[in-house]
């Protein structure tokens, strides 16, 4: 793996750019003085001292002393995982209060927009997360033709969750198939970018366009009057041939 793909890793675990670099330099030179790393990285010797106290605190370099100078060290790769593994077990304890917390300012109805590629990754993991059955119209491949490693990763994970999906598709749809999706089709010349998911109480409306945007609606009422719609379309579309 290249250098760089290396330090966007280390990014997305909660380095700071500062802390990739050092960490990086450290494990490819060995044991260094301050002056050693302030020469290799480029980095101001204030901020390489910031960076180095930020991942002697997280355990994943160490300091020895030669003489009467401070050298530093990367401690075994591994420790990135413990040092992760850490955090998410402090979430996960922090989690059953914030749930309360959220639940006392949750309101009947919310309405959440969501924009770019990111935002529509986010939308699939509330469809994930709220693990109740989906019914889709309007989509036409969107998915897999701007996401197609994360649409093959959803899939896997409808399976998983054993969520139930019912999608209807124009005659020349491009189809994803998963043991838990179902499909039928409407006129052909229908054409749309637009991709709206029932799910719960919730809809997500996802409009495709150059940077797609989508919102998440969560309203029983309105998710039980477009739910209605949907299978008033569902039971006159045509079925797949068999």
């Amino acid at each position: 793996m290249e250098k760089a793909n290396i330090k966007e890793g280390l990014r997305k675990v909660g380095f700071s750019q500062n802390e990739a670099e050092i960490y990086l330099t450290l494990l490819d030179y060995g044991l260094s003085k301050i002056g050693r790393i302030v020469k290799i990285t480029g980095i101001q010797k204030s901020s390489c001292y910031m960076a180095i106290n930020s991942l002697m605190h997280k355990g994943i370099i160490s300091s020895v002393k030669i003489g009467e100078i401070s050298h530093f060290q990367v401690e075994n790769p591994k420790t990135i995982i413990a040092y992760i593994e850490e955090k998410t077990w402090t979430i996960k304890n922090m989690i059953p209060d914030l749930e309360k917390r959220f639940d006392l300012q949750k309101k009947e109805s919310s309405v959440k927009h969501f924009r770019g590629i990111k935002g529509i990754r986010a939308v699939f993991h509330d469809i994930l997360r709220e693990g109740k059955n989906n019914d889709v119209f309007g989509s036409e491949g969107q998915l897999s033709d701007r996401m197609p490693v994360f649409v093959k990763q959803y899939i896997r994970m409808q399976n998983e969750t054993k969520i139930k999906t019912r999608n209807l598709i124009g005659i020349r749809g491009k189809r994803k198939y998963s043991k838990g999706t179902s499909y039928r089709f409407v006129d052909k010349e229908i054409n749309s970018n637009v991709v709206t998911n029932i799910y719960g109480d919730k809809i997500s409306i996802i409009v495709w366009t150059e940077e797609p945007e989508a919102i998440i609606i969560e309203n029983k009422t309105a998710a039980n009057s477009y739910r209605s719609y949907f299978e008033f379309m569902w039971k006159n579309a045509q079925k797949p041939r068999r």
